[in-house]
């Protein structure tokens, strides 16, 4: 999607939807008072009976806005100035946006909103560009007739300062990432799995200088990387592991490493899920997924930082050569694993790509995977668990989430809990008991980053939504993305 930054009169922006954004209690701007003037006062009485209260995402149009240039005008609320964090914005904008996308080939213009205490006008610039990009690219990709569309024009009405261009410039490739990751994610398993999943890291790498590596099953073989290829020995569709380099520092400043579970789709093997369970598993990729559009904004935003993109990809399916309960693996770092549940499959698989990242010289991780349903259980469907073994880092991690809006809450990690993964015949096992299983999941990757800062993001809840919202799409999300080029962006 294009964006435009224009700098004029409210009153003059030719198009055919103009939004304009009122904090509450509501009142008269200095840009309001245009609008409200050309429009021989209609805000002001609006206000007045109480018809606008500024209360988040309360969207009013006045559809015969004659007097201005615009068709039609939406007021959106923003709530409290003094309460607008750029997830309150992204809320009001998005909610304004889905409106407007459910029509097709239709203009639109929105006046940014002036900077408050909490937020600065290039944040609040770039929030209204990502959650206009984000917010009309539907889940609906095998629809003949989609009920979301992208504006035929985008504006956004502020000053033309080299500051806001590069903060809507910004915000462009941040909401172009995300929705890479939510398209991934929303795409069946039919579609999308270990070697199409590859080609599009591969495609990604040509469109932005990212260097591409894609090791087959004979390469992960040779890799020792037998735990990943165990949970993949039971599909037609053989393993891979994808890596996106981004060189934008020195060549001897070791990378940092982002790493993704890409399950493409996971049966439960033989511990097999209900039909219930399966449903929405084409989505257990959406940490490789993360780590894609993560890859693709560092690139295009060309962050002075070296990173490393790892996204190991296999399908977890039952066949007669499945692996099996009571399995021995060997994993990379030469850690046996007795498997005791075929679904707790994802940790086998970041095991040896955690292992791998190590021993290409990451000083620093950070895996994203749908892990565990535990985690949901604790932490509900809106907030990420993260586990680490660095305070320092994980501290790190949570004020890049912060400064995003995004919602991470960090778990213990207390090492009683990788007791419960004893094995009598192996190293450990892949699975502890029902309860803490989130931290038991966690402890069990800890055993593969050595000693290197390391936090562990658990987005089982928040990467798929069940259904839509006013300001949000079901389906995939994009959680963590922002997060991850924020990292990166030190």
């Amino acid at each position: 999607m294009e964006i435009k930054l224009v700098s004029q009169k409210l009153t003059d922006v030719k198009t055919d939807w103009l939004v304009v954004g009122i904090a509450a209690p509501p009142e008269i701007s200095d840009t309001i008072s245009e609008l409200d003037a050309a429009l021989g006062g209609r805000i002001t009485r609006l206000i007045e009976a109480k018809d606008i209260s500024g209360k988040l995402a309360e969207r009013l149009t006045i559809f015969d806005a004659e007097g201005i240039a615009s068709g039609r005008l939406l007021i959106v609320g923003l709530g409290k100035s003094d309460e607008l964090t750029q997830s309150r914005l992204n809320k009001a904008i998005a909610s304004a946006a889905r409106q407007i996308s459910e029509k097709k080939e239709v203009s639109i213009a929105v006046a940014l909103s002036a900077a408050t205490d909490t937020l600065d006008a290039a944040a609040i610039a770039e929030t209204t560009t990502t959650a206009i990009v984000v917010s009309t690219q539907g889940q609906g990709l095998y629809q003949n007739e989609p009920t979301r569309h992208a504006f035929s024009t985008t504006m956004i009405v502020g000053d033309d300062s080299e500051t806001t261009k590069a903060a809507v410039e910004k915000g462009t490739i941040l909401g172009e990432a995300i929705n890479l990751t939510r398209e991934l994610v929303n795409r069946p398993a039919g579609e999308i799995y270990p070697e199409t999943f590859a080609a599009k890291a591969e495609k990604v790498a040509q469109q932005t200088g990212l260097k591409c590596e894609v090791l087959d099953e004979n390469q992960l073989a040779t890799e020792k990387m037998n735990s990943l290829l165990a949970v993949a020995q039971g599909s037609d569709r053989p393993a891979r592991v994808a890596i996106l380099e981004h060189r934008g520092s020195d060549a001897n400043d070791p990378p940092l490493a982002l790493i993704g579970k890409g399950v493409t789709f996971d049966s439960g093997g033989l511990s097999l899920k209900p039909g219930d369970g399966m449903k929405d598993m084409k989505c257990d990729m959406a940490g490789a997924a993360t780590v894609l559009g993560a890859m693709s904004a560092i690139a295009r935003l060309n962050l002075p930082v070296n990173v490393v993109g790892y996204m190991g990809l296999v399908e977890n399916m039952v066949s007669g050569n499945s692996y099996k309960l009571g399995d021995v693996l060997t994993a990379r770092n030469g850690l046996t694993i007795e498997v005791l549940n075929t679904d707790a499959e994802g940790r086998l698989v970041l095991a040896d790509v955690l292992a791998l990242a190590v021993d290409r010289g990451a000083n620093r991780l950070v895996d994203a995977a749908t892990l565990t349903g535990a985690c949901v259980v604790a932490l509900g469907s809106e907030v990420v668990g993260a586990f680490t073994n660095n305070q320092e880092w994980c501290n790190t991690l949570v004020e890049a989430a912060k400064n995003c809006d995004e919602r991470v809450w960090q778990m213990p990690m207390d090492d009683d809990f990788g007791e419960l993964l004893k094995s009598d015949v192996a190293d450990c096992r892949n699975v502890g008991p029902r309860w803490g299983g989130a931290i038991t999941a966690a402890k069990f990757l800890e055993k593969f980053v050595s000693d290197t800062p390391w936090v562990h993001l658990d987005i089982a809840g928040p990467a798929f939504a069940e259904s839509n919202k006013p300001h949000r799409e079901g389906g995939g999300t994009g959680v963590m993305v922002a997060t991850m080029v924020e990292l990166a962006s030190g």
